[in-house]
Formats: structure tokens, sequence, C-alpha cells
């Protein structure tokens, strides 16, 4: 009987939703922003402007997303996930004609006041409309290139816009998400080794004329820091001095030397883990980086207790957006990488990465909920 109540929806109490809610992902999910907003109050020198009460009230707002998307039908998500990408795609094309620019980039979309960064939605709508895609294709079907091209064109539009932005970090986390999710679905491993092997030979192409000048410079500079120590390098080497300096328990709240003194740069964005690192020391950043990997733990098991396709798939793509977002941030301000602008998630200063993800852990929860209900392509 209650297999029955579980297979429809619509059938499913509140009461019922709720018993299915994953705390075990919503809680350090929520230990990561409380996270941000005190690093934030520190990055304001002990005031809640500007970063902190701003990020806040972001919070707030991403919240009320998450529980609306976590506690509603799965079915809307599924009916409405090729809209969802088709309106995000075009706010990326209107980015090219109409978006502002900053810091030498044209990333921002001006709606009524409000500054959104389109890149940071399509990440999420291209996960739901790929987990869309492939819910319902056998084995058969994927295995024939043929079942790819369309996925493929669903990358290579928004990838192509958002490197001309220039935007290379986001287009990087947008093709490691969609071969992600290939291997998920069992493509065929020679096609991997086929692309890999394209994309080997394309790097003089791309290195000569699809990178411009500071992005070369970026590169050769990660090679060697010294070489423009007080240029492009300023940003890596300030970075690595100031996580250094927190040793092993940290330089303690507010009392970071680098970051106080306005030595590290873009402290509340993208290298904001290098602040809290050099305050909190390398027991905090470690206790960061554990909660991080138990997050994606748990988007994993959520993936794996899925019964329907589209739920194991929006998990199990949101997990390596996810992944792959702060992987590339914390390997960039540790040197490890070279710079990008790709921000450490829930804890950067910025309302579109942040509503973006809790959007996304909505779908998850909302998967998770709906974990046990057999969907049926009919009517999709």
């Amino acid at each position: 009987m209650a297999i029955t109540r579980v297979s429809n929806a619509n059938m499913m109490t509140f009461g019922e939703k709720l018993s299915r809610f994953s705390w075990a992902l919503f809680i350090p999910m929520c230990v990561v922003l409380l996270f941000s907003v005190v690093v934030l109050f520190s990055a304001g020198n002990g005031s809640w402007q500007p970063f902190a009460l701003s990020q806040l009230l972001k919070i707030c707002a991403g919240m009320g997303i998450f529980f609306i998307v976590a506690f509603s039908n799965i079915k809307v998500w599924i009916k409405s996930a090729y809209s969802i990408y088709a309106v995000a795609l075009i706010m990326v094309i209107l980015v090219t004609f109409i978006g502002d620019v900053g810091m030498g980039a044209q990333r921002w979309l001006s709606l009524g006041g409000v500054n959104i960064q389109p890149s940071e939605f399509i990440k999420i709508a291209l996960v739901l409309a790929l987990a869309r895609y492939f819910a319902w294709q056998n084995s058969v079907e994927l295995s024939q290139f043929k079942n790819y091209l369309i996925p493929i064109f669903m990358l290579l539009v928004p990838f192509a816009l958002i490197c001309a932005q220039p935007d290379l970090g986001t287009g990087i986390s947008l093709g490691l998400i969609t071969v992600g999710m290939f291997y998920i679905v069992g493509a065929n491993k020679k096609w991997f080794l086929i692309a890999g092997i394209l994309g080997l030979l394309a790097l003089p192409v791309v290195w000569y004329g699809g990178m411009h000048d500071y992005q070369r410079a970026r590169i050769i500079t990660f090679i060697n820091p010294e070489m423009d120590a007080r240029g492009i390098g300023y940003q890596i080497n300030q970075a690595k001095i100031a996580f250094g300096s927190g040793g092993i328990i940290g330089k303690g709240y507010m009392n970071g030397t680098q970051s106080q003194q306005s030595f590290l740069p873009e402290k509340q964005t993208d290298f904001i883990f290098t602040m809290f690192g050099e305050e909190f020391g390398f027991l905090g950043a470690f206790m960061l980086l554990s909660i991080y990997t138990f997050i994606v733990i748990m988007l994993f098991w959520s993936a794996k207790t899925c019964r329907n396709r589209f739920g194991q798939l929006v998990c199990f793509g949101f997990m390596l957006n996810f992944f792959v977002y702060y992987f590339i941030n914390i390997s960039m301000v540790l040197g490890i990488l070279p710079t990008v602008g790709v921000p450490l998630p829930l804890m950067s200063f910025g309302g579109s990465s942040l509503i973006s993800l809790l959007f996304g852990f909505g779908l998850c929860q909302n998967a998770h909920i709906h974990k046990d209900q057999q969907l049926s392509s009919k009517g999709f």
C-alpha cells in the first residue's frame, strides 16, 4: 500500500515528502552557507556592509527557491526541463548583445537594476535538459552516436558563447559536466579517446586563435609565477602567501594580514578560500573540504538510491557540477591550476552562483523525495 502512495507524486502529502527529505544533504549545505556569511563579515572588516548582509538576503531568497523546488511535483521539472534550458540559453545569447561589461568581460545582464550572470544558470539548466533527454533512452539507443548529437549541440552553443564573453572557467565546467554525464549514461569509451586526441590536436589552434592575450599570460604565469610577480602573477602569489601564513590553526577570525590589509585581491569572491585558510588555518580548510566531500558523497548516494532514471541523472549531473566548481576554484587559488574565474560554491559573494546552486540542490532534494517513484515517458 505504501508503494502505491509513492507511485503517484500527486498523492504524497507534505508530511510524507518531509519524511523523505534528506537532512544529511541539507545540514552540511547550511553549514557552508553559514561559513559564507561569517567570512564575508570578516571581508567587510567586521561590518555587515558591503558583503555579509547582501549575501544573507540572497541566501534567504535562494532558500525560498530551494524549498519550493524540493517539495514540488517532480513531473513539473521533467516537463519544463527543455523550457528552462531554452530560457537560460536565450539569456546567455542576450549577454552577447546587451550584456554589461565588468573586469574586462561581458558576462552580466541587468534586469530591473539586478545584475544576473546567465552562465551560472545554464550549468544547472544543461544538467536538467540532459537528464530529461537521456532518462528514457535504452541501451541500444545509448550505444548509437547519432543520439548524442543533440546533447553535443546543447553543449556547444552555450560553450562557444560563454568562452567568447570571455569566461573560460565556466566553459570548461560545462564541458566537464557534459562529458561526465555522457560517461554516466554509458557512452562508448572509444568516443572519449577520439575526443581526447582531437582535443590535443586542436590545442595549437586554441592557443593562437581562440585565447586572449591575458589568458595565455595566465597559463604562462601558472608555469612560472615569479615571472610577473607584480602583474598577472600577483593574485596567485598573494593567495599562496595568505593561505600559507595561516599555518595549522590560522591567525584568528578577522586577523588575517593579507586579507584584512587588502593584499589579497577578490577575497570575497574567487579567492575566499585563501582568506578562510588564513584565518582558520589548515584545520579549518580541511574541515571545509571535508564538508564539500561529504556533500558530494550524499549527492552520489541520492543518485544511487533513486529508482527513476531522471532523478538519478539530475543528482549525478549536479554532483559533477558541484565537484567541478570547488575542485577548480581550490586548485586555482592554491596554484595547482591556472587562474580562471570560478567561484567557490555556496561561499563566494554573488547572487547568480548562489541562487543557481540552491536551485540545483532543490532539484536533488526533489529527486531524493521521489526516489521510489516509477516515472513513465508517456505524457512528457
